[in-house]
């Protein structure tokens, strides 16, 4: 199993839920966490712990980001007009990465950071491979050319598991996608309830 891939699925054990809904999960196995503990009665969560554990949940969601790649995304949604909540996912639905997820070009999140490392993808016909670039409305992403018969690629356009969200336009015969609106937590296809409200309340006492 590689790292990227234990580490997956210990998110998934840690918070106890299926955060990708991924078939493959071992918490459709065994809902209790991980380790000699892990079957113990859970108790009650503090509201602090309440907050942490949907940081948790939302920074390990888009990839396990470092702490500080999201406190730097939550400073700017606080700072940007409007709701902060609504503002944090539509900055994080804005990573490279996360609309290569979105648009099925890969399996997962941690496969779309990879893809992007690797050069695989263009942006309005420029080669980028920053995974946490942010791509704007109306910028249209594709995968280059000599890319588009990866096995990876075609099985992950094949999977029956999610659907291409309707703030982004694809078209899996050319391997390209629009990304048409910045959506709000309301639009994004999460298999799991988030509470970026709860991640705000976390930022703001800590």
């Amino acid at each position: 199993m590689t790292k990227r891939t234990s580490a997956k699925y210990k998110i998934d054990r840690r918070m106890g839920e299926n955060i990708w809904g991924r078939a493959k999960s071992p918490v459709n196995r065994r809902e209790y966490g991980p380790g000699q503990h892990g079957q113990r009665r859970k108790g009650k969560l503090s509201d602090f712990g309440l907050q942490l554990r949907a940081k948790q949940k939302l920074k390990g969601y888009y990839g396990d980001l470092t702490e500080k790649q999201f406190k730097r995304i939550y400073v700017e949604a606080a700072r940007v007009k409007g709701d902060t909540g609504e503002n944090l996912i539509g900055l994080l639905e804005r990573r490279l990465d996360a609309v290569v997820y979105r648009a099925k070009f890969v399996a997962t999140v941690f496969a779309a950071r990879q893809f992007v490392n690797h050069g695989h993808v263009r942006v309005n016909g420029k080669k980028v491979n920053i995974p946490s670039y942010r791509v704007k409305e109306g910028d249209v992403i594709e995968v280059r050319d000599r890319s588009k018969q990866m096995v990876a690629l075609l099985e992950a356009v094949a999977l029956t598991e999610r659907d291409v969200p309707d703030y982004m336009d694809v078209d899996h015969t050319k391997m390209t996608a629009t990304f048409v609106r910045t959506p709000g937590l309301s639009d994004v296809p999460y298999p799991v309830q988030m509470e970026p409200n709860l991640v705000i309340e976390y930022y703001a006492q800590n």
